[in-house]
C-alpha cells in the first residue's frame, strides 16, 4: 500500500530526491564523505552551496541586485531579524494580518516598533483577505509585511500587494510553488520545511540596498549584512539541509520550473476543492473561494466524531497527517509541490467513499 503524507511541515519530499540522497549518503560524488561530514569551507560543500544558489536564482529569476542567504532559525527568527534590519530611522511597520503567522510576526515586531494593522481578516475568522482598496496604511511605515499563504487557515494571496515602501513577504508555505516577480519585493523569507527540504534551513532573498541599516545593539547573527558579506558562511550553515534543497531545486527544474509545478499544483487543488464543493455539504471549506490555498486545504465534516473517524480510517488507507491544526480543528490536506497527483486522486476517492458511507 502506498503511503501519502499530507503533513503541513516538515512535509513530503520528492521521491526522486530522497532516492538520490540515499544513494549519495555515504559517498558524495566519489569524495568518500557524506555531505554531513564535510567541512562547510571545503571545496566539495562550497560547490554544493554555489550550485544551490545558482539553481534557486534561475528558478525565481532573481535579479542581480538581490542577495540570497541560507540561514537558520526558521520564520520565528525572521520575525525579529526583519524589523531589526529594515526599520532604520522609522518608527512604525505596516502589517496585513490574514492568519496565525501574521499575528505572530506582528507580536514580535511590536517589541521593536509601533505596528499598524493596515488590514486584518480576523473579523471573518481569517477566512478571507480584505480588499486592498480598504487597507489603512501608515505613511511613515518602514515596510509592509504580509504572509502569502497562511498554513493553518489555508488562506493564500492570489496577487502581490502594491506598496510604495519595501514589501516583506513570509512565503514559508508556498515558496517555489508558482512564479513570483522577485523585483516587487524588498525581502522574501521562507522556512525550507514545506516546499524546499528538511527543517533547519531558512531562505532569505533581500534587495541589496536594504542591507547595512541594522538597529544598534543587534546581535551579530541577526545582521543580514554579516551573512551577505560572508556568503552565508559567517557561521557553520545547515549543510545537509542546503544540500537537500539543492536537490529539490534541480528536481523542480526537471518538472518544467515554476510554471510547470504551478500548473500541477493548480490541478491538484482543483481536484480536491471540487470534491469538497460537490459533497452536498458533507465536507466544507471555510475559506472564500478567491483566497483558497493551493498548498493547504482545510475542511470540516458534520461532526467532530466523524472527523476523528475520518482521520483514523484515512490513516488505515495510507492517507496520513490529515488532522487539522490544534487551534482550528477539522482536517487539513497539505498538497505541496512534492505531493504527487495520484496522492490527491487517492484522497478524493477516499473522501467520496467516506461521504457515501457516512452521509
Amino acid at each position: 500500500m502506498s503511503i501519502y503524507n499530507f503533513s503541513a511541515g516538515p512535509a513530503v519530499l520528492p521521491q526522486d530526491v530522497l532516492i538520490e540522497a540515499a544513494r549519495e549518503m555515504t559517498d558524495w560524488h566519489g569524495s568518500g564523505m557524506s555531505v554531513m561530514e564535510m567541512s562547510h569551507r571545503g571545496r566539495e560543500f562550497m560547490s554544493i552551496a554555489a550550485d544551490a544558489e545558482a539553481d534557486l536564482r534561475e528558478l525565481l529569476a532573481i535579479p542581480s541586485n538581490y542577495k540570497v542567504l541560507f540561514l537558520q532559525g526558521g520564520g520565528h527568527s525572521q520575525f525579529s531579524m526583519v524589523p531589526l534590519n529594515l526599520l532604520g530611522d522609522r518608527k512604525s511597520i505596516d502589517f496585513v494580518v490574514t492568519g496565525h503567522w501574521g499575528k505572530l510576526a506582528l507580536k514580535e515586531a511590536h517589541r521593536f516598533a509601533e505596528v499598524n494593522v493596515a488590514a486584518s481578516g480576523e473579523d471573518s475568522q481569517f477566512t478571507t483577505i480584505p480588499p486592498q482598496s480598504g487597507w489603512k496604511r501608515d505613511p511613515g511605515a518602514a515596510y509592509l509585511h504580509y504572509v502569502s499563504n497562511e498554513t493553518i487557515g489555508g488562506v493564500q494571496f492570489p496577487y502581490i500587494p502594491e506598496s510604495d515602501v519595501p514589501l516583506v513577504c513570509d512565503m514559508s508555505s508556498d515558496f517555489l510553488s508558482r512564479p513570483v516577480d522577485v523585483s516587487r519585493f524588498g525581502l522574501i523569507f521562507a522556512g525550507a520545511q514545506k516546499n524546499v527540504g528538511p527543517a533547519g534551513l531558512t531562505l532569505v532573498i533581500i534587495r541589496e540596498d536594504l542591507l547595512g541599516h541594522v538597529r544598534p545593539g543587534t546581535p551579530t547573527m541577526f545582521d543580514y549584512r554579516v551573512h551577505a558579506d560572508a556568503d552565508s558562511m559567517y557561521n557553520t550553515p545547515p549543510t545537509y539541509a542546503i544540500y537537500m534543497a539543492g536537490l529539490v531545486f534541480k528536481w523542480l527544474k526537471a518538472q518544467g520550473g515554476l510554471k510547470g509545478i504551478a500548473a500541477r499544483n493548480a490541478e491538484k487543488a482543483a481536484l480536491l476543492y471540487q470534491a469538497i464543493d460537490a459533497s452536498n455539504g458533507f465536507y466544507r471549506c471555510p475559506v472564500d473561494k478567491p483566497y483558497r490555498s493551493q498548498m493547504n486545504v482545510p475542511f470540516r465534516l458534520p461532526s467532530e466524531a466523524l472527523e476523528a473517524q475520518f482521520v483514523e480510517s484515512a490513516a488505515a488507507a495510507g492517507l496520513v497527517q490529515l488532522k487539522g491544526h490544534r487551534s482550528v480543528g477539522g482536517m487539513r490536506a497539505s498538497i505541496y509541490n512534492a505531493m504527487p497527483l495520484e496522492g490527491v486522486r487517492t484522497l478524493v476517492r477516499f473522501m467520496n467513499d467516506f461521504a457515501r458511507n457516512n452521509g
